[in-house]
């Protein structure tokens, strides 16, 4: 059913167009609570997709389709990487979440998430927290990310932060042998959900920190628990100047061909997704001898914590699987150094030949 559409009496209809071999995309819409979502849905070759709802103002329907198909796909070969048995997806919802959300919203696409009878899970992502998944959760079972008290795991940025941490750890010791960030200056261009507690593993760690974030408040905060910590006036201003390892943790498109030509860092590892602003752009980094390690394999602390949330959530297990995203990363880079590519390509085959194996193995029939 890829490219179709749902209209506010949930009938479906189908729409023309390419959706970059999506298995199914979903338009949903209900005029009572002003709803208009999107879900897409890239694989399930691995397991039921898995990836968190998004709530964000697009300028268009057509901005947040691109945004929607781009991430699914993401989730993918993040789910993959991770050793994970769940498929690639990823929901929108467009408006200002901090306006235009309502418990009647959010349940109304709810209702639209258990209609795809578990080809999804949902979860958080930007704009939308905890207390919002179990408000969906009221319509809808295949929901993860809720509150403890519902039996959940809370809050996945934590995970996400500690995975990113692990990233560049690895990333440390493969570029200057040892896997600590101690006496490294870092840059942290986002200090929302998951770059604050990013931070703490930094501090702790005890690396140099730079951040810079557009909302005051997160800036503040990050202050407050460590006042020693630099603040910039923008990420152009920081990628600029001295540093180690940059850490792109806010929205994606942040490797740009303008800020590949001006990084001064050495090695990129952040928490964004898509941080690639066009294919081509992880060959120029290599090119100018810049050690990226690919967004979807090192934040993946958030899904698989959310994923271990299906089984009944250990906080300990989690992290423990979180924490196997060091050898993962190291796993990326020495692949890449064997066939002579980037290692946002290396990743990429890594994920894919996992997809097609266990696509394959799912053929063979039983009894």
């Amino acid at each position: 059913m890829a490219g179709s559409s749902t209209d506010s009496s949930g009938v479906f209809a189908q729409r023309p167009g390419n959706r970059q071999h999506h298995e199914q995309v979903v338009f949903c819409a209900d005029d009572a609570t002003g709803l208009r979502a999107i879900i897409g849905i890239y694989s399930t070759a691995l397991g039921p997709a898995l990836g968190g709802t998004r709530f964000y103002p697009y300028a268009s329907e057509q901005d947040a389709l691109t945004d929607v198909l781009n991430l699914s796909r993401g989730m993918a070969y993040k789910n993959a990487l991770a050793g994970l048995d769940h498929g690639g997806g990823k929901a929108v919802i467009i408006g200002d979440p901090d306006h235009d959300k309502s418990e009647g919203l959010l349940r109304a696409y709810g209702r639209f998430v258990a209609s795809l009878g578990g080809r999804y899970i949902t979860a958080c992502d930007v704009g939308t927290y905890v207390a919002d998944m179990d408000v969906v959760a009221r319509e809808c079972r295949w929901v993860t990310g809720r509150s403890e008290v519902h039996g959940g795991a809370g809050d996945s940025s934590v995970l996400t932060a500690y995975g990113v941490f692990q990233g560049m750890r690895a990333s440390a010791d493969h570029l200057w042998g040892r896997p600590s960030l101690s006496g490294r200056t870092v840059g942290v261009a986002g200090v929302g959900k998951v770059g604050h507690h990013l931070v703490d593993h930094l501090v702790e760690d005890g690396a140099t920190v730079v951040v810079t974030d557009v909302d005051g408040f997160a800036v503040a905060r990050v202050r407050d628990r460590h006042p020693q910590v630099e603040v910039v006036a923008d990420a152009d201003a920081m990628v600029r100047s001295d540093l180690d390892v940059y850490s792109p943790c806010a929205l994606g498109g942040a490797l740009t061909d303008e800020v590949v030509d001006v990084l001064r860092a050495k090695i990129v590892c952040g928490g964004a997704n898509n941080q690639l602003a066009h294919p081509g752009v992880e060959k120029q980094l290599a090119d100018r001898g810049v050690l990226y390690a690919p967004d979807y394999c090192v934040n993946s602390g958030g899904v698989i914590q959310v994923a271990d949330e299906i089984e009944g959530f250990s906080f300990e297990r989690a992290r423990l699987k979180a924490s196997a995203i060091f050898d993962t990363t190291r796993t990326v880079f020495r692949t890449a150094a064997e066939e002579g590519v980037p290692p946002a390509v290396a990743a990429d085959r890594l994920a894919e030949t996992r997809m097609a194996e266990v696509s394959r193995l799912r053929s063979i029939r039983l009894t």
